[in-house]
């Protein structure tokens, strides 16, 4: 026999406003203007500009017998609720009514890799087979330059997509073409097939040819700078004969399609801040490029105005105005939410500059304090989750430079002294020892240890060790130069 029973639970659910509002948190600057376009395009009852000062009917205003109806029945919808111009008026950030379109940040158009590859590609001579057959393997390239696909998995592409049969010689005959086009080195299958294509292209002369040989027979010991087994399987006389053809390998690019100029999208980070200082003070300003004054359409207030006096209350009016109202509620929570969002923005950005005013008064990384995202959520007053939704998608223009808000966030060292300093400030420090060491005898990260201990920066190896990695600095065997 079954039995029913009765349980309270307590749970807690975002509410549509509340999700609309943490989706534009999140959003940069840089994407917001797309997100108001669609919301204009979607939503009828929301339109740019700035909201008129009219007179708005009231419930004095309405007839009588509209007054008891709307007091009477729940299900009539409240007509003061939504035309009310208090809180849905249009809202200004920094450029409001000035002509900035001198200092518009614009994305670069060059075109990608890809597209340049397909138009060098119509330079050379093909028939229609080969032509597929070349599209084919540029567009298993990737976006450093390379092809890591093997020929094989290519050649079933060929067979099973285009219905050609191709062969290894073919495709051999083919990418060797392509490995032709620039940047110098693309379409390689690995580093030294990179190197190779590259050093191919550069005047031949003594230093160049010994360059060939070194990668050619001994690229595991270059790559391990194993300078001494070179030498020897090479029969040089000593590390001044191979220093030259050093030279000329590390120069060149070992990611051919990633940093080729001209051949990939660049972006520039649109600030979503703007910070100023003047006698010590510091302004900060939301930026406002991408953020029109939104406002609830006059139309559809005159719609709901036009019900609120007619006596005509049929079902089909009845489904006209349930269809404006929702519209209405639409347009008036995403006002509010892009009102909340530049609140938000703006209490998170005080609460940084508070905390980190010395540095940003001068711009000096050494004046950082440490700083971790509970340290803002706890002065705020909100939860850590939205205090990092703002430090990992925004960025702040200074007057040194601009910067994404993570940067401003590091765990803190202890000191001689007692006192906590950034991480970043030991990286700094890090960073200066590496780059004046004696590059023939690099530190060791055990060396590194003491020499930072020696500054007052209490410190484990393990932890210079995570650094220098963060830091993308290769360990001392690496770094050694002859």
């Amino acid at each position: 026999m079954q039995r029913l029973s009765l349980s309270q639970t307590l749970s807690q659910k975002l509410s549509p406003q509340q999700i609309q509002f943490i989706k534009l948190l999140q959003v940069p600057t840089a994407e917001l203007e797309g997100r108001i376009e669609e919301e204009l395009e979607e939503n009828p009852a929301l339109e740019e500009g700035v909201e008129e000062s009219t007179e708005l009917a009231n419930d004095d205003d309405l007839p009588e017998d509209a007054q008891e109806k709307t007091e009477s029945k729940e299900d009539e919808i409240n007509v003061e609720d939504y035309l009310r111009d208090d809180d849905i008026s249009g809202y200004k950030m920094q450029g409001d009514g000035e002509n900035t379109e001198d200092r518009e940040m614009p994305i670069a158009t060059t075109s990608t890799l890809t597209e340049q590859l397909f138009t060098q590609l119509g330079y050379i001579k093909l028939n229609d087979r080969q032509t597929i057959i070349a599209q084919q393997l540029i567009g298993s390239i990737e976006s450093d330059g390379y092809i890591r696909r093997d020929l094989d998995a290519i050649l079933n592409d060929l067979a099973f997509a285009q219905n050609i049969e191709s062969s290894h010689e073919e495709l051999e005959e083919i990418l060797q073409k392509i490995q032709d086009f620039d940047p110098p080195g693309i379409a390689a299958r690995n580093l030294k097939e990179c190197l190779l294509l590259q050093l191919d292209r550069i005047e031949q002369n003594p230093n160049t040819k010994l360059a060939i040989r070194i990668i050619d027979e001994c690229f595991i010991e270059f790559t391990k700078k194993h300078y001494q087994k070179i030498i020897k399987k090479l029969d040089l006389e000593d590390e001044e004969d191979l220093k030259p053809a050093v030279e000329v390998i590390t120069k060149l690019n070992p990611k051919p399609g990633g940093t080729s100029t001209g051949l990939v999208k660049t972006q520039y980070i649109i600030p979503d801040f703007i910070l100023s200082s003047r006698d010590g003070k510091i302004d900060i300003a939301l930026n406002s490029r991408n953020a029109p004054e939104l406002r609830v359409s006059s139309a559809y207030s005159d719609m709901f105005r036009a019900y609120a006096k007619s006596d005509k209350k049929d079902k089909k009016l009845k489904e006209t105005v349930s269809f404006v109202k929702q519209k209405l509620d639409a347009a008036r929570w995403f006002i509010d939410a892009i009102r909340q969002r530049q609140q938000t923005l703006l209490r998170t950005m005080n609460a940084i500059v508070n905390y980190q005013y010395e540095y940003f008064l001068s711009g000096d990384e050494s004046k950082l304090r440490p700083m971790i995202l509970k340290d803002i959520a706890d002065k705020i007053g909100m939860d850590i989750s939205t205090v990092s939704r703002v430090a990992n998608s925004k960025a702040v223009q200074t007057e040194f430079g601009s910067f994404m808000l993570k940067y401003f966030f590091s765990e803190g060292i202890s000191s001689e002294s007692g006192e906590d300093v950034s991480s970043r400030e030991v990286k700094n420090e890090l960073k200066k020892l590496i780059d004046d060491e004696d590059k023939k005898k690099p530190l060791s990260d055990d060396k590194l240890e003491k020499e930072l201990k020696g500054k007052g920066y209490n410190i484990a190896r393990r932890t210079v060790a995570k650094y220098r990695e963060q830091l993308e600095i290769p360990v001392a065997r690496l770094r050694k130069e002859l």
